[in-house]
């Protein structure tokens, strides 16, 4: 195997940029056609552990694999190009439907529809918490932990996630204490 340009690995990723709707599921049959059949780059093997690899790393799968192809094919500089070719076709077209969104978003129909699916957002919220709340409130200690956390949003700005952590604590704690009550 002949080495390869940086200009013609950013050429190649591009166009799988292009192709990719669906996410990094759908890497591997693009890749194995473009990078294994068509210019014998990588191997089958390469193939599925760079996914493998990319899929137990944090980010996104088709930069991840795209990144390990691109260092095994031209080291950092290959890992680099790889990865500004992949999400470039991705970048623009989010930067053209912000613009399009932007322009549809100062029409006053557009926002009348924003608008009703604001309150039918409200309306689920209700129904969800509707249901939740049958379900939750059974008892003394859920109206406690309910009064508790109101107070400490509303009047303490106590955050939400130490609110879940301790509500998390309290409700484990108390059902450790009521089934060794009940074991008695």
């Amino acid at each position: 195997m002949e080495k390869v340009t940086l200009t013609e690995l950013y050429k190649q990723f591009f166009m799988l940029g292009v192709q990719l709707l669906g996410g990094g599921y759908v890497i591997v049959p693009l890749m194995k056609k473009s990078f294994i059949e068509d210019r014998d780059w990588l191997t089958e093997d390469e193939l599925v552990n760079f996914y493998a690899l990319g899929q137990c790393i944090p980010g996104i799968i088709a930069a991840n694999v795209s990144a390990f192809t691109g260092y095994k094919l031209r080291g950092k500089r290959g890992a680099a190009v790889a990865l500004a070719g992949i999400i470039t076709s991705p970048v623009i077209c989010i930067l053209a439907i912000a613009t399009v969104l932007d322009k549809l978003l100062q029409l006053s129909f557009i926002q009348s529809i924003f608008w009703s699916v604001n309150i039918a957002v409200v309306i689920l919220l209700y129904l969800s918490v509707k249901e939740v709340w049958q379900k939750s409130m059974t008892g003394i200690f859920s109206w406690v932990i309910f009064i508790a956390t109101l107070i400490a949003s509303l009047i303490f700005k106590v955050s939400p996630a130490i609110i879940i952590v301790c509500s998390l604590i309290f409700g484990v704690s108390y059902k450790i204490f009521e089934k060794k009550r009940s074991e008695r």
